[in-house]
């Protein structure tokens, strides 16, 4: 007999805990590129973010999106982590739809950074490359 797969939740979670962001950060493989050995940080950038939405299986925290908006022109996913184990479902995708519509639908602009290992997935997930986007680099 064939288990059938766990259904995934998506909430709201501004009550996210360090610890918790920080192991699905670790099973993302996205803690290579986060301060996860700095708990003071991961629970200030948890602490300010506007949005925190949680997909979860069976309770267990499987992916997080981590977003700064105004809720009405722009959006920052500032960071967007599914365990390894549960890639390739569609869930960072729902994740990412599911945000900009929190942040205000369509009008949002939903914009990110990604992972030099990520960059074939976001045209994939529906998203557009920019070439007309700027910033400075921490420390410089």
């Amino acid at each position: 007999m064939t288990v059938p797969p766990e259904p995934v939740a998506y909430a709201l979670e501004p009550g996210l805990t360090p610890a918790e962001f920080i192991d699905v950060l670790r099973r993302s493989g996205l803690a290579a590129r986060r301060p996860v050995d700095k708990p003071d940080v991961i629970a200030a950038m948890l602490k300010h973010a506007d949005i925190i939405l949680c997909a979860r299986a069976g309770g267990q925290l499987i992916g997080v999106s981590r977003a700064l908006a105004d809720f009405s022109y722009c959006c920052y996913l500032s960071d967007l982590a599914v365990d390894r184990q549960w890639q390739g479902r569609g869930i960072g995708t729902a994740l990412m739809r599911r945000t900009r519509a929190l942040a205000g639908g369509d009008a949002v602009v939903l914009l990110l950074l990604s992972a030099p290992d990520a960059m074939a997935y976001y045209p994939k997930a529906g998203m557009e490359k920019f070439d007309n986007c700027f910033g400075w680099k921490r420390g410089s």
